[in-house]
């Protein structure tokens, strides 16, 4: 492990600048049906390498987030009205972008007395009724883990539903200031329980030790996920949690070892990895 100083980032965490046609094609459409995206809200380092293949993260219920994470650049602050009109417009974007496996996140709307679950529910059944050959992933928030919410995302049927720890247990207060570790893990058992094949992720880089991530692996597996992602945290900005250590990528083939000898069907991990990297792929 690296740790931070004043110099340049590792060379194994750059990459080239967005560029070609189908990067072009994919923005155009981002902007002309004033969709939300977390590849570009969260400074996502693969958004060339996507949208180059033609896919996305939509982001739906708007764009500013009812929480503050430490690690994260979507804007914090009061939500503007639901708009009731996005599911059909993320739906006709996924239409138009002829995508074979939807990725779709959002905010957390913790205004919201449902969290913003029927919207959810919506949007899927929309891009269901536009795309009836595109499969979706869902990438949620916890819903404080309410069951009956959670309820409205396993009846309308996701190939994949992800939830992300994001970090360990003992960092979670810091890097997920209203988010608690044990509700996370109770989210993703609720899902499992209810059909779901489920995934998550976390961040490294942040202070954690080896151990730690190992037990939080296992806190997942017991929970019954199956699908498991692991990249390096990058601060996007001066405001955010620094990075503590650049970890390198044998430690992180490392980990995907233990990860898969714990009986997890895919995990992701490497220094650029992120939760929707290579989702198609994960349809098992």
């Amino acid at each position: 492990m690296v740790k931070q100083s004043k110099i340049r980032k590792p060379t194994w965490l750059k990459v080239k600048l967005p560029t070609g046609k189908a990067y072009k094609q994919v923005k155009s459409l981002v902007k002309g049906y004033s969709l939300h995206t977390i590849c570009e809200s969260g400074h996502c380092p693969n958004i060339g390498e996507c949208w180059g293949e033609g896919t996305a993260t939509f982001m739906i219920l708007g764009n500013i987030c009812t929480r503050s994470c430490g690690f994260c650049n979507v804007q914090t602050g009061r939500p503007l009205p639901v708009d009731y009109n996005e599911p059909k417009r993320v739906a006709e974007s996924v239409c138009l972008m002829k995508v074979k496996h939807a990725v779709i996140t959002s905010v957390d709307r913790d205004d919201l007395p449902d969290g913003g679950a029927e919207i959810w529910a919506m949007t899927i059944n929309e891009i269901r009724k536009q795309n009836s050959n595109t499969t979706i992933e869902t990438l949620i928030p916890d819903f404080k883990a309410h069951s009956s919410q959670i309820q409205k995302i396993i009846d309308v049927k996701p190939e994949i539903v992800s939830h992300n720890m994001e970090t360990v247990k003992r960092l979670t207060k810091k890097v997920r200031i209203q988010a608690k570790y044990e509700r996370s893990l109770k989210t993703l058992e609720i899902l499992k329980k209810g059909g779901m094949k489920t995934k998550s992720g976390i961040m490294l880089g942040l202070g954690e030790t080896e151990k730690e991530i190992i037990e939080t692996m296992y806190d997942l597996r017991n929970v019954g996920v199956s699908i498991l992602t692991m990249g390096q945290y990058l601060q996007p900005t001066s405001k955010h949690l620094t990075v503590v250590e650049f970890i390198k990528p044998k430690q992180f083939q490392k980990l995907k070892g233990i990860g898969l000898k714990m009986g997890f069907q895919v995990v992701e991990s490497g220094p650029l990895v992120r939760s929707s990297y290579h989702a198609e792929k994960h349809l098992l």
